[in-house]
């Protein structure tokens, strides 16, 4: 682990310091895990609204609007043609169909009508991401930026998200349709505002500059804890993400993981395009022997980790690759893949935690979906 000096800060990391967040290394980051208690923050988001620094996510610029094209090469997902105002959620994957980075890929237009594309990809890839984008295109002549360390973002996210985002923005995010995004002021400054997020609950995404973070952070905060919400660190946005069964980079997606197996169709158009990996996931379709990803709910206190082992019987059957104690559900929930002859819903098996088996049952995804 690198030590705390080396660690890059977020805009909003003096706020963090100051207000106990306890900072941990994340992706080479400093990043607040929690400030009050998991369960506290997670429910905080669930019922009013959770403020979120996710400024450590990397934030791509293209002044070209010919990028969208171009990353449509790159993608999974059909980001071309995309209407100005539209986000997309796509992977980009190599040849061999494993994943690179699940990423976002905005197509918008700044505060005088000129369309623009955005890219957000996650910390831990921001360089292999960018060095991929330069593997295959001249980033000079799209315009590109990358604006991660000149900015901040801010998720902001729950049931009254929109109700206290509303007064803060020139325009209303609720007049946003889900992955829609548009530049509009924030507390009178200029910023990216997104109806995107994390958390299985509504809510947007502000996309700042980083010199006005924290007045922008600050005014939020202010609202939110008038309805009952505040500041959640990483850990509650991880129980939140689970429950609403959101595959993580690093966990559900890997370079060694196929998109077929992972149950994101919707993020997958193989008609009529071409893009790094495109047969490797028609052929991953097809591959019935190649684990899926699955659902699974405990009895008890006791969570299931990453790397524990899923039995039938004797016969090893899987791998969790995301475990927690859900604030919501009151119980063990985890994602992992299975073999799929085991898939079936309401199948019985046992899961290995520190050299106990302990009993859990095949569920529908997601755990848990708003109102």
């Amino acid at each position: 682990m690198s030590s705390t000096t080396e660690l890059l800060k977020t805009p909003l990391h003096p706020w963090h310091h100051d207000n106990g967040g306890r900072l941990v290394d994340f992706a080479g980051w400093s990043m607040p895990v929690q400030y009050t208690s998991i369960i506290e923050e997670h429910n905080a988001c669930r019922n009013g609204a959770g403020l979120f620094d996710v400024s450590h996510m990397g934030r791509f610029f293209f002044a070209d609007p010919n990028a969208c094209e171009f990353l449509n090469g790159l993608t999974t997902r059909r980001v071309h043609p995309m209407a100005a105002g539209k986000i997309r959620y796509s992977l980009m994957t190599k040849e061999d169909g494993g994943v690179l980075d699940d990423v976002l890929v905005y197509h918008l237009q700044d505060t005088t009508g000129a369309p623009f594309c955005f890219m957000v990809v996650n910390a831990s890839n921001r360089q292999k991401i960018l060095d991929w984008l330069t593997q295959h295109g001249d980033l000079e002549k799209l315009g590109f930026e990358d604006r991660t360390t000149k900015t901040a973002m801010i998720a902001v996210q729950g049931p009254r998200a929109l109700e206290i985002m509303d007064p803060l923005c020139e325009t209303a995010p609720s007049t946003l349709t889900y992955y829609h995004g548009m530049m509009t002021k924030v507390c009178g400054v200029d910023s990216i505002v997104s109806r995107t997020g994390y958390t299985g609950e509504d809510g947007c995404e502000l996309t700042v500059p980083a010199d006005d973070a924290i007045q922008i952070w600050t005014s939020v905060l202010e609202k939110a804890k008038a309805v009952g919400g505040g500041a959640v660190g990483l850990a509650a946005r991880d129980t939140l993400r689970l429950e609403a069964a959101m595959p993580l980079y690093g966990h559900e997606l890997t370079e060694t993981v196929n998109p077929a197996q992972v149950d994101v169709k919707f993020a997958i158009n193989l008609k009529d395009r071409q893009f790094p990996g495109r047969d490797a996931i028609a052929a991953a379709r097809k591959d019935n022997t190649l684990p899926r990803r699955v659902g699974l709910v405990m009895e008890g206190k006791r969570a299931a980790r990453e790397h524990s082992l899923i039995y039938l019987g004797d016969q090893q059957v899987g791998e969790v690759t995301s475990g927690t104690f859900s604030p919501t559900l009151q119980r063990p929930i985890a994602m992992g893949f299975m073999n799929m002859e085991h898939l079936e819903i309401g199948t019985e098996v046992e899961i290995d935690i520190r050299g106990k088996r302990l009993p859990a049952r095949v569920c529908q995804l997601p755990f848990y979906s708003r109102g």
